[in-house]
């Protein structure tokens, strides 16, 4: 005598005495094993909703099913729509204990009643076979040989079934392969006959109740899975936002991504030093790459003038000074036009010629001073990337006048531009660089008003210290080593270098990679770097990465 599931409550409360003695015990028998069987399905159950990576649920929800029904081999399908439209079959995995096959390809199948999965998708009936060779006449499925005649298996019992959501919509079919009478046994086309047996009414409601939950689980994973998508692409559009406002700056981001998950990996494979007890979980590699791809969003409150400067004069007011060194030279030729003129009006009839040559070479030197004068401004205004300058001729510059339009005196440089000329590092003065560093603060303020999940937590105070130094002189807190995350530390490394060598900074010229690994060095020297994380960035070639992202 067999019983379902939906007779376990009325055995476990009907008087035992209206029973046999051999039927009491029997019954007892059943009722320990649907126990036993309720049980397994709850822990299974809870492992489904506990597995996050989807690759990983499929192959579980697979394995279990395969594991209540003493299956041998088995197979999945998820349900999907085409690109002409409709939905279609996409055969996502296969298992099988006796043959070693290698790994299969997705491939997708029509959702119709010609294939097994196909009808079972398409009607939501549940099929079982006693022999897939022996399909009784008039049905409107087949069984494909195609994988026995190819690896030299048998199939025989068949249970496919449909695994439906809590609206009862079709997500994907399980389909399992040749019930054995004991799991251990390994089987050979020989075998078969002695070995598989069909799947009883149990097999089939255990599997049934498990295809019931692994739908829900799917169907949650697969909203995660889109909920994380979303996410990703809202990220991605928020950074292309940024960059497009800072087009020199393209793919910045990215790098710096790459190569701070890049060292997160090194760190977490070391077993030796200071990083040896220092481990990550998957959940917090994906937060450093999010807080490394977010590290500079708070640019969008930063001044686009400022964002994009790239000398230390903006370009209208270089072409001021152009064109008041236009005006300067030409006041110098009419001044010494005027000396000829006046030497003329009172030695009339004298010669002229060495006074006018006198003047002419006086008047050539003159100009060639101005356009000195003009050049070491235009050579002053270049950014450098250590501190170094035309700082004396500038000054010497500022000193000397000219008579403007008005006839009033006027410097050949004004105090905002001899101050910005002045800057010794760079192309911002002390006012545009505060608006710079603002940005920091700014990414904080806006990732800290993301709902981040528990895992994620962290993004915004990692992005906030990633312009941090050691020894405390960095912004926009002044933290020192103790309270800078070691996430934070690796993503400015890996910032550093970045922007040391990209080409894409109209600012600076592109240092070459030995050049900038040396500047690296000099950084952790000077205690602003982690000199343990800037070993580990070049003798792990974690710069690779980048050359790889550029290729």
């Amino acid at each position: 005598m067999k019983i379902g599931l939906s007779k376990f409550l009325e055995l476990k409360t009907k008087p035992m005495q209206s029973f046999s003695e051999t039927e009491h015990n029997r019954l007892q028998e059943e009722i320990k094993l649907l126990s036993h069987n309720l049980k397994e399905l709850n822990q299974i159950g809870v492992a489904l909703s506990s597995e996050h990576d989807h690759d990983k649920l499929l192959e579980m929800i697979l394995q279990k099913s395969r594991e209540i029904a003493s299956s041998d081999a088995g197979s999945l399908y998820l349900a999907e729509e085409s690109e002409e439209g409709g939905k279609v079959l996409r055969f996502k995995l296969a298992q099988n204990d006796s043959i070693q096959a290698e790994a299969f390809k997705e491939f997708t199948v029509p959702i119709d009643r010609k294939s097994l999965a196909g009808f079972v998708a398409e009607t939501g009936e549940i099929l079982t076979l006693d022999d897939a060779y022996q399909i009784p006449n008039g049905k409107e499925y087949s069984f494909n040989s195609n994988f026995d005649e190819r690896f030299g298996y048998r199939t025989k019992s068949l249970l496919v079934l449909p695994m439906q959501n809590n609206l009862s919509e079709i997500i994907g079919v399980l389909q399992l392969i040749n019930r054995k009478k004991s799991k251990k046994t390994k089987l050979t086309p020989d075998s078969v006959e002695e070995n598989v047996v069909p799947f009883d009414q149990k097999s089939i409601e255990l599997v049934s109740s498990l295809a019931s939950q692994a739908a829900v689980c799917i169907e949650n994973n697969l909203l995660c899975k889109n909920i994380e998508r979303l996410f990703e692409g809202f990220v991605t559009a928020s950074v292309t936002a940024i960059e497009q406002r800072d087009p020199t700056t393209s793919g910045h981001s990215a790098r710096v991504s790459i190569m701070t998950v890049g060292m997160a990996e090194l760190v977490d494979r070391a077993d030796r030093g200071k990083f040896r007890d220092i481990k990550f979980t998957r959940e917090q590699i994906k937060e450093i790459r999010y807080a490394a791809v977010l590290h500079d969003f708070g640019k969008v409150g930063v001044r686009e003038n400022v964002l994009v400067k790239a000398k230390k004069l903006y370009p209208f007011e270089m072409e001021l000074i152009r064109s008041r060194f236009d005006f300067i030279k030409k006041s110098i030729e009419n001044e010494f036009l005027s000396k000829k003129l006046e030497y003329l009006q009172f030695h009339q009839g004298e010669s002229c010629k060495e006074v006018f040559e006198q003047i002419d070479f006086e008047l050539a030197e003159n100009l060639k001073e101005a356009e000195l004068c003009f050049q070491s401004i235009r050579q002053a205004n270049e950014p450098t990337i250590i501190p170094e300058g035309r700082f004396d001729e500038v000054l010497e510059i500022a000193r000397k006048t000219y008579r403007d339009m008005e006839g009033a005196v006027s410097p050949y440089l004004f105090s905002n531009e001899i101050k910005n000329l002045l800057t010794r590092k760079g192309s911002l003065n002390e006012q545009e660089r505060l608006e710079i560093e603002s940005h920091v603060t700014h990414t904080f303020n806006f990732l800290s008003k993301i709902p981040w999940t528990k895992t994620l937590k962290n993004v915004p105070s990692i992005a906030y210290a990633h312009h941090e130094k050691l020894n405390g002189e960095g912004y926009p807190l002044r933290l020192t080593s103790p309270s800078i995350p070691i996430q934070s530390k690796m993503m400015t490394v890996s910032d550093i270098f970045d922007a040391l060598t990209a080409f894409d900074r109209p600012y600076k010229k592109a240092a070459d990679f030995e050049r900038a690994l040396d500047i690296l060095k000099l950084e952790a020297k000077d205690n602003h770097l982690d000199g343990a994380l800037v070993e580990m960035f070049i003798e792990g070639k974690i710069y690779n990465l980048m050359r790889e992202y550029k290729g």
